[in-house]
């Protein structure tokens, strides 16, 4: 009965929340600060920060911690996959409130898409009122074309798709709207800051990986993502191209930047992720959207805008350096030992990125636009493990396949569909919940029994220990339709994965994968550590606050009670 009014308080909440959407406050400029400038380096680890910024390796982030707040105890969300961690860092919640466990994951109350995804999520039946569940896809492969950087959107440019891309018939149904497309914006159960400063009447803009992260608008209710006012996402996961007019960022290693046409490296041409060099080329065209934004021009500079009040975007090249194995050459990226040394092509990804953000600084200057900027870097997930040494794939023996009988068809390891959602973590929906404790005890002894390479099971969470981080499975009144039954945490190292690219991965709830770098910077600001544990999800209150907006119009901080990061205003 607790749970049960735990969560109808939730709605009850969220639906208040909803009813102030018509407000629109005034942007007060607090401190100076008339627009945010935000960052995520995928992957970039709290060390990775403390050792560049300490061996000069990452000028540009160390000059702006000396006039700025560095947190070392920054933790993303829990998963730590893209898409939650995105989620905590614009809505101020966390999975239970904004409803994204994983890119790829399961609803109970939504119904298949209408067509087969890019990356296999079968199409099957919706009936109006019947809440049959479905997994849910939220990444490149609902793109018309995942294999082109623009996604196959009509008569776009070559890198261009933006949300045109996307397949409204590979997004899941909703059975208790019409059977309608559940678009990625409205997917969200919680507002975000873009929907927030939008309607205070402040222009937003932002630019990542895939088509579907549009969803940092926040619901919108209509097929748009009305609430950024200029999105920007070349598909990571498409065939690499030659980029004429793009050169990468000048780094120590190449002093003028390196000209993006040709294709640096021809030898990987089946994804941008699948090179140390391509990557480089992919994250310059959104850095020069950033550029572009600064310079009062839209994302490819082809016409005026007024500067963003919030813009940034997301960079790939730290994640593809810690986990990518390239062409069989062996584990060339990655670190040299638990301290977080890099290798060199790790040490050049995050020079690369260093050298993109400096020269949004100096764009800011030469705008004179930087005083009145605040700048924050954070990262939407680590990566585990740092140690390359532990690394331990495990392909075979996951939990999934220690219980597929008890999952859900589409979560099936064995079977035609999509599969389980399973990194450096592994999420379970079952057919019936009440078979949680049955498939525990069976994930228990044959972790057990199994011969090496065993499952690597390093924690269980089911029943009272994942209620304490998530609502109870299950469906409206008495569950959330989204919370797995089980979540398994593998020990330090094992990857749940027969892939040869890679030696790392994110999505579980180690400290490799949590503990983020975090700075914010403001030229007036001293520089100063915070040694406090913070999260991701207090990112989206204190650029409201920065802004001079109430934290209290996002939802999820009303829900979760999510505070300003200390340290930084009245001081």
């Amino acid at each position: 009965m607790l749970k049960q009014r735990k969560l109808t308080l939730i709605v009850i909440l969220i639906s208040a929340v909803s009813a102030l959407s018509g407000y629109s406050a005034q942007i007060n400029n607090r401190e100076g600060i008339r627009r945010v400038l935000l960052i995520s380096i995928d992957g970039m680890h709290a060390l990775d920060f403390e050792n560049c910024a300490n061996n000069g390796t990452c000028p540009h982030l160390a000059a702006l911690a000396t006039h700025g707040v560095t947190y070392t105890r920054a933790s993303t969300s829990k998963p730590s996959d893209s898409f939650p961690g995105l989620m905590n860092i614009v809505t101020g919640g966390t999975p239970k409130t904004h409803g994204a466990f994983y890119d790829l994951a399961f609803d109970r109350s939504l119904a298949p898409p209408l067509h087969d995804t890019g990356n296999g999520l079968l199409h099957g039946n919706c009936t109006p009122g019947v809440l049959s569940g479905t997994t849910t896809e939220y990444e490149e492969g609902v793109e018309i074309d995942q294999t082109l950087l623009n996604g196959g959107a009509p008569h776009a440019s070559l890198t261009d798709g933006g949300v045109a891309s996307i397949d409204k018939d590979r997004l899941p149904r909703d059975p208790s709207h019409g059977c309608d497309p559940v678009y990625p914006w409205n997917f969200l159960r919680a507002n975000t800051i873009f929907g927030v400063i939008h309607q205070a009447r402040g222009r937003t803009a932002w630019s990542d990986k895939h088509a579907v992260y549009a969803s940092v608008s926040g619901p919108t209710g209509t097929a748009t993502p009305s609430n950024v006012d200029d999105y920007y996402s070349p598909e990571v996961n498409s065939n690499v191209v030659a980029l004429a007019g793009v050169t990468t960022p000048p780094t120590p290693n190449h002093p003028k930047g390196v000209p993006c046409s040709p294709v640096r490296d021809m030898s990987q041409l089946g994804s941008w992720t699948d090179s140390f060099e391509n990557i480089q080329c992919y994250d310059t065209l959104k850095v020069n959207a950033v550029l572009n934004w600064i310079k009062g021009k839209t994302h490819l500079g082809s016409s005026n805008a007024p500067v963003p009040t919030l813009f940034g975007m997301n960079f790939q090249a730290v994640s593809v350096g810690q986990k990518l194995i390239e062409g069989g050459r062996g584990p060339t990226g990655g670190y040299f030992d638990n301290a977080g040394t890099p290798t060199p092509v790790m040490l050049d990804e995050i020079e690369f990125v260093d050298a993109g953000i400096g020269q949004m600084v100096a764009e800011l200057t030469n705008q004179g636009l930087l005083d009145s900027t605040l700048i924050i870097i954070t990262a939407k997930h680590g990566q585990s493990p740092i140690d390359t040494h532990r690394f331990t794939p495990i392909p075979g023996n996951t939990p999934a396949n220690l219980i597929s009988s008890f999952l859900r068809p589409s979560e099936d390891p064995n079977g035609p569909d999509i599969g389980p959602t399973e990194d450096d973590v592994s999420l379970l929906w079952l057919n019936d919940s009440r078979s949680t404790t049955t498939a525990v005890e069976i994930l228990e002894n044959k972790q057990a029994t199994l011969q090496p390479p065993a499952a690597g099971i390093g924690e269980i969470f089911y029943g009272p220990s994942l209620t304490t981080m998530f609502n109870a499975p299950g469906l409206p009144p008495n569950g959330d339709p989204r919370t797995p039954d089980i979540i398994v945490q593998p020990n330090v190292g094992v990857i749940y994965s027969g892939s040869h690219k890679k030696q790392a991965e994110h999505g579980g709830f180690s400290h490799d994968d949590t503990n983020v770098m975090m700075l914010v910077s403001k030229p007036d600001f001293n520089a100063s550590v915070v040694t406090t544990a913070v999260e991701t999800a207090q990112v989206a209150p204190t650029i409201l606050a920065a802004l001079g907006l109430d934290p209290g119009e996002l939802q999820a901080v009303q829900i979760e009670g999510t505070q300003v990061l200390p340290g930084l205003f009245g001081k």
